[in-house]
């Protein structure tokens, strides 16, 4: 029994590997039949052009056979010449349309917009239903920033193909360019479960839920997409802006640095990311480490954004450690400053701090009753924090705080200046005025003269 299932088995293959072996040589005949009918056809046409150039029939065959096979320089250059030269022919027959739709697709691919908008505008004249014209003339309207008909074009093709990753794509991101987050999110979906390697898409959809404001998700997509080669860098970028948005300082910046570790950053991005990190750094404090970060992109681009201001602003902060403390310490590290100014700003005195109160983090109040050898009196002190310019309404608050208090003086102090109004409205008033020069003696001073007074 064994052996007749085996002489079965062995005749079983023996028919199927001869019926796989004239099945392939009739393909290959097939084949060879169909590419030499081709070329046959090829060399009539050639024939034919030879007798005359512009020959329809000879040069529509030619045209065919260069774009089947994406010879698209060529398929353009004879369907143009189609078109040029024997468009009286062309008008009636039967394959104007398709003569029209190839030269578009053709300078399409060659990226010739201007030809490749005029062929396939022609071809949707004559049918407005062929999904190949709908798409491609939708993805030029994308192209040229026309989403709104390439939203209409878009649709039109998704109707007759709705499966089409790119017809999906596509309109997901001409809807989000659009403004239309919520709309562009299914079609861009559907367009990555069809195509999941489409990392643009990806981060597009990424943005949608930013703009929707689902941040949980977009953060999802940015983080997965921190580490891709392409898309990483702008991932980065975004991801850090909602964390700085959110007030996580210290995951915007493992974003931004994760960001600047990839090779071949766009050069807008790159200056984003190194802007970003560095204000991002001045805001936790630590300018030592933005100062660097703001001379390379300086470097770079020294008309970028206010780079040249925050420089010259953060190197003079850096070399100065109480004024760091008083434009941007916490409010302890700024009233404890402002206190020891006052307790060494009248020399050989005795100071007995009475009140102190804050106005947000605008400025401290301090009052004081102060002895000397020669006089004694109460001082209120105002310490503004403010660099700009100081006005005559925030001087006028100052003295009728002084007048509330009873204070027989006032002492305006600013790291910035003080208008013209604000210096005559305390012409005839006991006020003194401190700005940003007399404010840098006192802090290169304060330090030793507090330390004497503990001694």
């Amino acid at each position: 029994m064994i052996p007749i299932l085996i002489g079965i088995v062995a005749i079983a293959l023996v028919i199927s590997i001869t019926f796989f072996i004239v099945n392939r040589s009739r393909g290959a005949i097939g084949g060879g039949k169909q590419a030499k009918n081709q070329g046959a056809a090829i060399r009539e046409a050639n024939k034919r052009l030879a007798q005359n150039p512009n020959d329809p029939d000879a040069l529509y065959v030619l045209a065919s056979a260069y774009f089947d096979e994406g010879n698209w320089d060529k398929a353009m250059k004879t369907y143009e010449n189609l078109i040029d030269n024997a468009s009286g022919k062309i008008q009636e027959g039967e394959h104007q349309f398709e003569i029209y739709k190839r030269y578009g697709m053709s300078a399409h691919k060659l990226k010739m917009t201007e030809q490749a908008y005029k062929g396939l505008s022609t071809a949707r004249t004559q049918r407005q239903d062929d999904f190949e014209v709908n798409y491609e003339l939708g993805v030029l309207e994308f192209d040229r920033k026309n989403y709104e008909k390439a939203v209409m074009l878009l649709q039109q093709a998704g109707k007759q193909n709705p499966d089409s990753p790119a017809v999906l794509r596509y309109l997901g991101h001409a809807l989000f360019r659009l403004k239309k987050p919520k709309e562009a999110m299914s079609f861009i979906r559907k367009a990555i479960d069809l195509a999941p390697d489409d990392k643009e898409s990806l981060y597009t959809l990424g943005e949608c839920y930013h703009e929707a404001n689902q941040t949980e998700q977009a953060l999802r997509i940015f983080n997965h997409l921190r580490a891709d080669p392409v898309m990483g860098p702008d991932a980065c970028l975004i991801a850090g802006t909602i964390h700085l948005d959110t007030r996580k300082h210290e995951a915007a910046i493992q974003d931004f640095e994760i960001g600047l570790r990839h090779q071949n950053i766009k050069a807008d991005v790159l200056a984003e990311l190194r802007y970003r990190l560095s204000t991002t750094y001045i805001k936790m404090n630590e300018i030592n480490k933005a100062i660097p970060i703001l001379k390379q992109l300086q470097a770079e681009n020294s008309s970028y954004k206010d780079v040249n201001v925050l420089l010259s602003k953060y190197i003079e902060l850096n070399a100065n450690q109480n004024l760091q403390i008083y434009l941007m310490g916490s409010s302890a590290d700024f009233v404890a400053l402002c206190r020891k100014i006052v307790m060494t700003y009248f020399p050989k005195a005795k100071v007995k701090i009475t009140n102190i109160s804050v106005n947000k983090s605008e400025w401290a109040d301090i009052l004081a009753e102060i002895d000397t050898p020669k006089w004694s009196d109460l001082i209120m002190f105002r310490f503004i924090r403010s660099q700009g310019s100081i006005g005559e309404l925030i001087v006028r608050d100052f003295h009728s705080h002084l007048k509330e208090v009873k204070a027989g003086k006032g002492v305006c102090i600013s790291v910035g200046n003080y208008t013209e109004e604000a210096k005559r409205y305390t012409e005839a008033r006991l006020i003194d005025l401190i700005e940003k020069a007399q404010l840098q003696a006192i802090f290169n001073t304060v330090d030793q003269k507090a330390a004497a007074l503990k001694k």
